[in-house]
């Protein structure tokens, strides 16, 4: 009998990452929708099919999600940048 592998367990392994930063990337991708959240076997079948160099930010896969219509829903607002501390103090 196979033992079925979870869709954060699969992102685990792709990315290089605990379970649960594998646990957050999928749920952040979901927040990144306004209404309509992917679940999270459609995630990872999208990410599997990218070719990620380096791990995406949870919204930026929501947008390319968006963008090559495999969830074509409204997103919520980018996370605010984030920014380096030396350009915060002069």
């Amino acid at each position: 009998m196979k033992i079925k592998t979870k869709p954060f367990e699969r992102i685990a392994q792709i990315f290089q990452i605990s379970n649960e930063s594998a646990k957050y990337l999928l749920n952040h991708v979901q927040k990144s929708f306004k209404y309509e959240k992917p679940n999270h076997a459609l995630i990872l079948e999208f990410i599997e099919s990218q070719t990620y160099e380096f791990i995406p930010t949870p919204y930026d896969i929501a947008s390319a999600m968006k963008e090559n219509k495999v969830w074509d829903y409204e997103l919520s607002s980018p996370p605010p940048k984030v920014e380096d501390e030396e350009d915060l103090y002069f």
